[in-house]
């Protein structure tokens, strides 16, 4: 048996392991990492932790700490106060608020995990306030930063345009970017409806007064399968079983009747501060170029200096079980890389003699390897990959390209992805293990349908 199958049985075993026995997969990741990296890949230590990304750690401890001080002191009501002023208590448009503000921020030049690591701890706040499904919002963020993420001016587009342009390859740099926003946009279109979205609806208009209690958490909407959403009345169900909820929802009543906050709208010194910080979190990594967890975490240390109180709280609140389930899946993940076993397999699909079959098994590479590793990585993998088969001239290269890009990048609302980690993280007041089954499952249908889907629109056609 090859040292390539070998790491991907192991990986199955995790998986399997994980779901049976309820262990942090992160944990049981490190464990695979370290034995297949040392056992099978005759790697050290230097490179099996080669895989660890320090990045997305950072960025996952930061953004959860600033977001957690924000919730302390009361930035977060303000906000979702103020969303809901801005579409006139129409809380049904303001998962579409999120989708178009992720998407206008990658359009214009942010980083994918950045757009969603300012907007997604503000949506999901607004989720739990609301009783909107987690799920919904969480993936109204993640498709919305895919929608914009192509433009000519983007760093995506940037990056896959120059990869065509170097594998001389023909390209559309606007077939491109429409074929990803249109994509993320029917697919959003779905999820909003599934999940919930109408009943938002026929909710008509709120006022503040109609806030429902703290303790709301919206965790209980849709099944853990990541199915239809109820819109619910988060009475228990199957998200108790993780003894989040101890009796039924208390009845609606104001945010300034809590007592730990102030009223919701009143700009203390504290929400003043945190605005301000939000605000050059914004520019830091917009303007600047800078990272979103370095600066993040930077500007909460400040916060906790001038407010030590919110500061205790906020550090219990950083999501460490995401981070170390999300770390040891992508260590392992590296180790598959250093390996190999990435390579391999995209080279035993390019072989195949079948150009339309080659194709779409390209795309569900992509959109496998993706939802656990970097989707710039795989592109830049995969592109090349396909150069053989398409100077055949059987398959269009713009069709090929925009599938690929769509499939690598779709997948991203996955919780091992580096988006749909940041959801999981930011999701305030929810039962975290049912929330990452929610996502889990919904990235595999993702993973499942979407690939097939572009290659029967882009490929099969033969554009370009």
């Amino acid at each position: 048996m090859s040292p390539e199958l070998i790491s991907v049985l192991v990986l199955a075993v995790v998986f399997v392991i994980a779901t049976t026995r309820s262990v942090n997969m992160g944990a049981l990741a490190f464990a695979a990492a370290f034995g297949v990296g040392t056992l099978v890949a005759d790697l050290d230590a230097d490179g099996v932790f080669a895989g660890f990304p320090g990045d997305l750690f950072v960025v996952l401890v930061g953004v959860t700490y600033l977001f957690a001080i924000a919730r302390a002191n009361g930035t977060t009501d303000w906000l979702v106060h103020a969303a809901v002023r801005m579409v006139r208590g129409r809380v049904a448009l303001i998962p579409w608020v999120m989708f178009a503000l992720t998407g206008a921020l990658t359009a214009i030049g942010a980083v994918s995990p950045a757009a969603v690591a300012i907007v997604a701890p503000i949506a999901l706040s607004f989720a739990a306030r609301y009783r909107i499904s987690p799920l919904l919002m969480g993936a109204m963020v993640v498709h919305g930063a895919q929608a914009g993420g192509f433009s000519p001016i983007s760093i995506y587009g940037s990056i896959v345009n120059g990869i065509v342009e170097r594998e001389k390859l023909p390209g559309s740099e606007v077939t491109l970017f429409l074929a990803s926003l249109l994509v993320n946009l029917v697919i959003a279109a779905v999820v909003f409806v599934v999940c919930g979205g109408l009943k938002l609806w026929r909710r008509g208009a709120v006022t503040g007064e109609a806030l429902p209690a703290p303790g709301g958490t919206g965790a209980d909407d849709g099944p853990a399968t990541g199915g239809p959403g109820t819109g619910g009345t988060g009475t228990g169900g199957a998200g108790a079983e993780a003894g989040t909820r101890t009796a039924p929802a208390p009845a609606p009543t104001a945010v300034a009747t809590r007592p730990e906050a102030p009223p919701a709208g009143a700009l203390t010194a504290p929400v003043v501060a945190t605005l301000v910080s939000l605000v050059a979190l914004v520019v830091a990594v917009l303007g600047f170029d800078l990272d979103a967890g370095l600066t993040a975490i930077t500007l909460a240390v400040v916060l906790s200096t001038a407010w030590p109180e919110d500061s205790r709280r906020a550090v219990g609140q950083i999501a460490w079980p995401t981070v170390l389930l999300i770390c040891g899946v992508l260590t392992y993940v590296g180790v598959l890389d250093e390996m190999g076993t990435i390579t391999w397999a995209g080279e035993g699909v390019g072989g195949i003699g079948v150009p339309l079959l080659a194709a779409v098994l390209l795309c569900y590479i992509g959109a496998i390897v993706s939802a656990f590793a970097s989707s710039v990585g795989i592109m830049g993998a995969l592109i090349p990959l396909a150069v053989p088969f398409l100077a055949q001239g059987e398959i269009g290269a713009v069709g090929m390209v925009a599938a690929l890009a769509v499939s690598a990048t779709v997948v991203d609302v996955s919780p091992f992805s580096t988006n749909g980690a940041l959801v999981l993280a930011a999701a305030p007041d929810v039962d975290r293990e049912r929330f990452f089954r929610q996502l889990m499952a919904y990235g595999g249908i993702v993973v499942a349908a979407v690939p097939a889907a572009v290659w029967l629109v882009m490929v099969v056609p033969g554009w370009g």
